[in-house]
């Protein structure tokens, strides 16, 4: 290969000023050789723990679920291809704060990765203050161009998924929306509004709701909005889960999703709740938090070998994809009632 003893374990080992080239390289022929360098000697020569640190709070729960689940597995895979290990904290609320100080302190991670920002979040500034690299799954609010982040564009998926139901003729629209608190679930609020303003019209209050996204949380307020007295022709969901709940509502009341009631949900393209076949069972805005995890691992990872590159990003657009859950609103005549 030409290269110096040192050379070679300086790129084995993550030091920045090897370049991408002569990483590869090196990369290619120890996996040739079956090589794979000792961890305990490698935290050693970097000075580095080897590990990404993930705090939880117990009061996230959108985070605890098994879409938070496939999101660490794709970040997972990225730490173990390039011989992290990975540190999974669930803290109280009140201790948040700790958990981020004792990683620095300690040196017990290199980097971690903020789970579901909130509208009003603070937690950035305390880990500029540790100096703990980090990347943020989602974006802060006024501080996209100063925090490295991946997210997708959520305001734009409900904007053209409620501009589809209105395409179809809906305009009693239901928006069964995660908790709003929380910035993702804020972006998606915005996208439907502003889809309904553009086509001269206004959410109705009674059809919003806003909470963790459960299958029961689906289920119960489907029902409830197809009984009452001026029920929703259609349902955008920001959950898998929920939608399920969703149609399982609906049929409970009588009616056939796709025909009577049409259903948009966000799917997260869950490896063990997929969506497809030929026509997708729910039509939906699609985008893979495992791969979200993925490209998450790679900018952290990136960010502790170089620690003077300037923050950087990813803003992926979800697909939308047509399936059996929407259709035409029913004409008076034709329309089911509960």
């Amino acid at each position: 290969m030409n290269l110096s003893q040192t050379t070679v374990s300086r790129a084995l080992n993550g030091y920045p000023e090897v370049s991408a080239e002569t990483r590869r390289r090196v990369a290619e022929m120890a996996d040739k050789l079956g090589y794979a360098p000792n961890s305990q000697a490698r935290r050693l020569a970097t000075g580095r723990s080897m590990a990404i640190g993930h705090v939880i709070p117990r009061s996230i729960h959108e985070m605890m679920n098994p879409i938070f689940l496939e999101f660490i597995a794709g970040a997972g895979e990225t730490y173990s291809r390039h011989g992290y290990d990975m540190m999974l904290s669930v803290v109280d609320d009140a201790h948040e704060e700790d958990a981020y100080r004792q990683i620095a302190s300690r040196k017990k991670a290199d980097g971690v990765i903020i789970h579901g920002p909130a509208n009003d979040e603070r937690r950035h500034l305390l880990l500029k203050k540790l100096n703990l690299p980090f990347v943020v799954h989602g974006r802060i609010p006024g501080a996209e161009s100063e925090t490295s982040w991946i997210d997708m564009n959520n305001r734009r998926a409900f904007e053209r998924a409620t501009n589809l139901l209105l395409d179809l003729g809906h305009t009693r629209i239901a928006l069964l929306n995660g908790l709003e608190h929380m910035d993702f679930a804020h972006r998606r609020r915005r996208g439907f509004e502003d889809a309904l303003a553009g086509r001269g019209l206004s959410p109705d209050p009674a059809l919003m709701r806003s909470a963790d996204m459960t299958e029961p949380y689906g289920c119960e307020n489907a029902v409830a909005m197809l009984k009452g007295d001026d029920p929703p022709t259609a349902f955008l969901v920001s959950s898998m889960i929920s939608a399920i709940g969703v149609a399982r509502g609906i049929g409970q009341c009588g009616l056939k999703a796709g025909k009577d009631v049409s259903i948009i949900t966000h799917d997260d393209a869950l490896s063990f709740l997929p969506n497809c076949g030929e026509v997708p069972i729910f039509t939906c805005t699609r985008s893979s938090v495992r791969y979200a995890g993925e490209k998450a691992a790679e900018l952290l990872l990136a960010m502790i070998a170089d620690p003077d590159a300037k923050p950087a990003s990813l803003h992926m657009d979800a697909e939308l994809i047509i399936g059996q859950s929407t259709g035409p609103v029913p004409s008076p005549q034709n329309q089911a009632r509960p």
